[in-house]
């Protein structure tokens, strides 16, 4: 066995991703419901019974390097866990902090058991928050026990011990499938011992009084119960249950000679399967055990009577399992849950008074002793009987043991009795059970995926199956009287529940703590801040540092400070906010913790205060009021909104309504009292919570149609103008006018009453009486209340619909509508909207007001959202649907020059237009193409207006500018060409012809169809012949026009031949055109191909008149062409001759002679100028100078290069250049002599033959 000390490590583990939720009685839901709506409703309307809190980030160390729970149990104020990794970890309640860590197996751990079970914590004890912050402070870090030698590295080798106090005086025993047991105490790390069966064990019971008997029971997968009795403190062994002599001393220890003592194991029953669970009663009398075959109750050896010593390890009763064929293949798989019940520590059936804060108030005499404390002989002999539950597979089991006595009848000499209350009977895998209430159970149940657990069809068949995703685990509340669920199961949304089995879920709890009618009657500061005596546990640095402590801050006694431990440890948690417990773990009522392999979750009673925080959120105001009538404590402590304070038990609070008005006024935080200690006054918090309530059943009234009495109410509550402004505003909505407006006070009240109430006024005119209103308004200033809210409500009524412009009233015709609309357009006038004040003159076509209104405030930009009603400003409806163009165009010019207008300076842009008058009137649109008309004439709101008598030099410009804002206009509508183009074709087909020919942004396919679909002839011809299309346009121009002479420049124009051709064969038949061709055509079209084309025997009227003009302009055009083409070889033999004299000519230049400036050269060839310095090599860019011995070449663009430089510029290497030509010594060999120079010129040319180089990349 080796121990370690996980907890001892400061790692960062990750954090948990799942969270919680308590809504309804749920934790998450991860799954989708499979239940009916109507169910939905039910399950939203019922109150939960279980509030849950997930636990897992409180149990980092447990779940570090990926290890998974696989046993748990709970007892006292101490949490044991066996993993997968066999490691056990001992922690504390409520802190989860942990105690011990050590690895006890090499398998997973399949059972635990204390001995004995330490006291639940006392509920009443005066100093105990004094020993919880002395034990806090002075708590060593967890332990782990010393009984190894080696340690992990980077660990304490020597952990401080685990203090000696008597909730950890305990002993541990865990069972593994390595086939061990393991015991060992929490206190001292050398009392352990390792006891291998050498078959998987399933399950260990340790004697509840081990401490003084050293035995235990265990069993496994061989069937056999075994009665452990002694063994020697750190020592392994072997069992030798059924051997002939005791097993020798093995293990770590044996090794340095321990004694020999190494236990004796019995076999009390065997040969009847898998041992799963082993379970001590309560008072430790009677043992329970499951194996395959059914459930065993057999009777202990403690507390027997003399003559009783023969009953000892005697079988009492058996009860067989179901007799069902799934029973049969599964009962070895399911694991069963025993349970012996502690009547004493069930929480009751209902809050009723009996309950503060869930936990119930009894007697001290009515107070049992703690399970598995020892019991005394005179607690025995009353013979109490002892609950036993049981819950393997889909069966559960209620019975009664009921200790022996009887003298006669069958039950005579029996050493007990078993009474079986109820067997129920689920459709699920119970894999946790306990008695939550003496009337319900608390069952985790498993569903099998797919299909009922208890279905013949259930039984594994032969052949490969595919596994399904297990289900999430649910929480179970069945009544035991009716045997069904009392409420919606609650579904557990726990990590990786998809691979997970019923044997992989855990259930136990912790009851309900007792305190005495004295100790709930007298609760003090300590319990009504801290919550009871576990908040003080978690928190005590807070509890002594407020002035609620039972030490007043000032005084500091020698007795209060010297005061030693108490017997109660808690392990100082590790910093960090994970460390602070749920709220849920400090209540006094039973505690039901679910542990899954990855996951743990508390599942509390929901208190007074979640009782309240419940009706609350359902809207049950008069419930909640009379919950708060008779117990005050149902509203919780004001103070637990401290960051640092957290509240025992956590209630759900309303949900705020932010920004309400309501909120404003039930917020009456404000004047609760605070005292000079700095504690919040409880009963002005419970009265400023039932004033609260009392505002939310008024409302509730109000919604619910009972006026009388939500006035009667308002009678008792409203008493400020604040308060007056909320219920008229309310009362208002509600169209209640008559019922509130009596008791609206008539003078001002202090604070004066808002003006909310004036506008609540109006606005019940704006919607029954609007020309009461319009009175009103004439009559009353503006500056008794805000226009903004009545011009919302006039708004408001306008956007209902009932009252338009064609609704009568009284028999006039848009009465009240225009009513709304000028008192509209006065409220935003007097707001200082003068905007929006000229949108409603516009919707009244009042033309004078909205010109007048745009020409003194600027307000063109203004119309920019309701451009159709600006431009039928003077357009009267009967106008709209039957006055002819002129007409319209006439009455809309006015608006539409000053839209042209703002649009040329950008401050309504024809995108606006366009859109809003194509939504009005659709297509085609008159109003849409006066208006694109006036763009693209330029035509303005100042256009056409020119002085008369202005000079010349003025209307010149005006000129100018209206020829600029024409062409501007013309760039906006080919902007949206696509637009103008069938409203151009449908009102103004000269323009058509005009736009196709400027714009080059419409769409050709789009004007091409519009055109034919219009037979717009001259136009589609254009179009054709913009897409390329000649010949196409050609023949249309033949066969619809039947014009020779526009056929003829339609060839012209485009210039080409393949088109004189089609021209040809087209007019062949055609005399008229034949004749029209020699007349026109000219020199276009070769006179012989024309003649020859033309058919034998078609008489052709001028035909002789035709050849001969043809011929004559032919013979000019051919006199011309003979012209041209002396005067251009004259030319060209000019300039031949000149650029030969120029080749011809010698360069000259100079050597020595140099000039750093560069001066401007001109190519003779190309004639583009260049710089060039003086005297040097532009290769090598050195001066020229007698003495050189290179060859220097010259070019007719006075560039003159070193050989050697001009052949590297043209990208040949040195040794490129022939021996000949570099070798010739020219001022010895060939000054006198003309062929080898000639010879070195060509050998000079072979090299050089581009030129030079820095005209050709010029050139190039």
């Amino acid at each position: 066995m080796a121990p370690e000390a996980d907890d001892t490590e400061q790692e960062d583990n990750v954090e948990d991703k799942l969270n919680s939720k308590a809504s309804n009685g749920k934790m998450g839901g991860g799954s989708e419901s499979q239940t009916s709506e109507g169910d939905e409703e039910e399950e939203e309307d019922e109150e939960p019974r279980l509030k849950y809190a997930l636990l897992t980030k409180h149990l980092r160390t447990v779940y570090r390097n990926a290890d998974a729970t696989s046993a748990f149990l709970v007892g006292g104020d101490k949490m044991v866990i066996g993993t997968h990794n066999g490691n056990i970890h001992v922690l504390s309640l409520p802190s989860y902090s942990s105690i011990k860590v050590y690895h006890a197996h090499s398998e997973s751990v399949s059972a635990v058991s204390i001995s004995p079970f330490p006291p639940p914590l006392p509920a009443s004890r005066p100093n105990l928050g004094t020993r919880l912050v002395s034990t806090q402070k002075s708590s060593p870090a967890p332990s782990t026990p010393g009984t190894s030698k080696s340690s992990t590295p980077g660990r304490s080798p020597n952990p401080p011990p685990v203090p000696i106090t008597a909730s950890n005086q305990i002993y541990i025993a865990t069972s593994s499938i390595d086939g061990n047991v393991c015991v060992a105490s929490l206190t001292d790390p050398k009392d352990v011992m390792l006891r291998n069966f050498g078959r998987p064990i399933q399950a260990v019971a340790l004697s509840p009084d081990y401490k003084n008997d050293h035995s235990y029971l265990s069993g496994g997968l061989a069937g056999n119960l075994i009665l452990t009795v002694g063994g020697k403190s750190g020592t392994s062994s072997k069992s030798n249950a059924g051997a002939g002599a005791a097993a020798t001393a093995s293990g770590w220890l044996g090794a340095i000679g321990l004694g020999s003592n190494t236990g004796q194991d019995t076999i009390l029953h065997s040969g009847e399967g898998a041992i799963r669970t082993i379970q001590w009663s309560l008072s430790g009398n009677y043992v329970v055990w499951v194996n395959e075959k059914g459930i065993k109750l057999m009777r202990s050896k403690l507390h027997l009577e003399t003559h009783e010593s023969e009953s000892a390890w005697k079988r009492i009763n058996h009860i067989d399992h179901p007799n069902r064929a799934v029973w049969e293949e599964m009962a070895g798989v399911w694991r069963p849950q025993a349970k012996w019940i502690d009547e004493t520590g069930l929480e009751t059936d209902d809050l009723d008074t009996g309950h503060i804060n869930g936990l119930q108030q009894k007697s001290l005499s009515q107070t049992s002793h703690e399970a598995g404390a020892p019991l005394p002989k005179s607690t025995a002999r009353r013979k109490r009987p002892e609950k036993l539950l049981i819950g393997w597979g889909d069966t559960i089991w209620i019975t009664n043991v009921l200790p022996g006595g009887a003298t006669s009848g069958k039950e005579a000499g029996k050493i007990a009795r078993v009474e079986i209350l109820t067997i129920l009977r689920i459709d699920c895998i119970v894999s946790g059970v306990s008695l939550y209430t003496p009337s319900l159970l608390v069952v985790l149940a498993y569903v099998p995926p797919g299909e009922s657990v208890s279905s013949p069809q259930s039984t594994p068949t032969r052949g490969r199956h595919r596994r399904q995703n297990a289900l999430q685990p649910e929480i179970r509340l069945v009544d035991v009287e009716t045997q069904e669920e009392v409420s919606v199961a609650d579904t557990l949304n726990v990590s990786r529940y998809e691979s997970l089995s019923a044997t992989d879920y855990h259930l136990d709890v912790l009851p309900a703590m007792q305190i005495s009618q004295k100790a709930a009657s007298s609760r003090g500061a300590l319990e009504i801040i801290g919550g009871g005596i576990w908040d003080v546990g978690m928190y005590p640095a807070r509890l002594f540092s407020s002035s609620a402590s039972v030490e007043s801050n000032g005084s500091h006694s020698a007795e209060g400070s010297s005061r030693a431990p108490s017997d109660l440890h808690v392990a100082s948690p590790v910093p960090g906010d994970d460390q602070l417990v749920h709220p849920s773990a400090l209540t006094h009522g039973m505690k039901i913790f679910i542990q899954s392999p990855y996951d743990c979750v508390l599942a509390t009673k929901p208190t007074l205060a979640d009782h309240f925080s419940w009706l609350d959120a359902h809207a049950m105001y008069e419930q909640a009021w009379s919950l708060l009538d008779q117990h005050p404590e149902a509203a919780g402590d004001s103070s637990g909104a401290s960051t640092e304070s957290t509240p025992s038990t956590p209630t759900r609070a309303p949900a705020k309504r932010a920004g309400t008005l309501l909120d404003f006024f039930l917020d009456n935080k404000s004047q609760t009292t605070v005292s000079a200690s700095g504690k919040r006054n409880l009963h002005s918090h419970v009265e400023s919570e039932k004033r609260r309530i009392g505002e939310l059943w008024i409302q509730q009234l109000t919604k619910h149609n009972d006026w009388s009495k939500a006035g009667a109410t308002c009678g008792k509550v409203l008493t400020t103008g604040d308060h007056w402004e909320h219920w008229v505003w309310v009362f208002a909505q509600a169209d209640k006018f008559e019922e509130i407006t009596p008791y609206v006070p008539s003078t001002q009240l202090q604070p004066p009453l808002p003006s909310i109430v004036y506008e609540l006024v109006l606005g019940y005119y704006v919607s029954n009486d609007r020309t009461r209103l319009q009175g009103l308004l004439e009559r009353w200033s503006t500056e008794l209340f805000d226009a903004g809210p009545v011009i919302e409500a006039i708004q408001a009524r306008l956007q209902v619909g009932d009252i338009r412009e064609d609704s009568v009233e009284d028999g006039h015709v848009g009465r009240d509508w225009r009513i709304l609309m000028d008192c509209l357009a006065k409220l935003y006038l007097a707001d200082g909207r003068p905007a929006q004040a000229l949108r409603c003159y516009i919707r009244l076509q009042d033309a004078d007001t909205a010109m007048r209104l745009i020409g003194e405030y600027h307000l063109v930009d203004a119309v920019s959202d309701n451009i159709p009603d600006f431009i039928l400003l003077r357009v009267t409806k009967a106008q709209q649907r039957s006055a002819p163009l002129s007409e319209l165009e006439c009455a809309s010019r006015e608006p539409i020059r000053l839209l042209v207008a703002a649009a040329h300076h950008g401050i309504v842009r024809p995108e606006s237009v366009i859109k809003q008058l194509n939504a009005r009137h659709g297509v085609p649109n008159p109003y849409l193409f006066f208006y694109f008309r006036a763009l693209w004439e330029g035509e303005t709101a100042t256009g056409g207006q020119m002085n008369i008598d202005a000079t010349s030099r003025a209307q010149k410009q005006s000129l100018v500018d209206e020829q600029l804002i024409a062409t501007e206009g013309k760039a906006l509508v080919s902007d949206h060409a696509d637009t103008a183009l069938p409203l151009f074709a449908e009102y103004d087909r000269p323009l058509l012809m005009n736009f196709l020919r400027t714009s080059q942004t419409y769409t050709l396919d789009l004007a091409s169809r519009i055109c034919k679909q219009r037979n717009y002839t001259p136009e589609l011809v254009y179009l054709l012949s913009k897409e390329g299309r000649t010949t196409a346009a050609l023949r249309l121009i033949i066969d619809e026009i039947g014009d020779v002479s526009q056929a003829i420049a339609f060839a012209k124009e485009q210039g080409d031949q393949s088109l004189w051709d089609d021209l040809l064969n087209y007019s062949m038949n055609k005399p008229s055109f034949i004749r029209g061709l020699l007349e026109e055509v000219g020199t276009s079209i070769d006179p012989v191909k024309l003649v020859r084309k033309i058919p034998e025997g078609l008489e052709i009227e001028g035909l002789k008149g035709g050849l001969k003009r043809i011929i004559r302009e032919y013979e000019i055009q051919h006199s011309i062409s003979e012209g041209v083409a002396r005067v251009l070889r004259g030319e060209v033999a000019a300039a031949m001759a000149d650029k030969g004299k120029g080749l011809n000519k010698g360069i000259k230049f100079e050597i020595g002679e140099t000039n750093k400036d560069p001066i401007m050269m001109h190519n003779p060839r190309t004639g583009r100028p260049r710089q060039v310095k003086k005297g040097y090599c532009p290769g090598c860019e050195k001066s020229f100078l007698p003495e050189d011995a290179e060859l220097l070449i010259s070019f007719p663009c006075q560039h003159i290069f070193h050989l050697p430089c001009l052949l590297s510029m043209d990208g040949k290497e040195p040794e490129d250049i022939p021996t000949s030509l570099v070798n010739l010594d020219w001022q010895s060999e060939f000054d006198r002599s003309v062929g080898p120079k000639v010879d070195h010129a060509a050998l000079i040319r072979n090299q050089v033959d581009q030129g030079c180089p820095l005209e050709n990349s010029d050139a190039g």
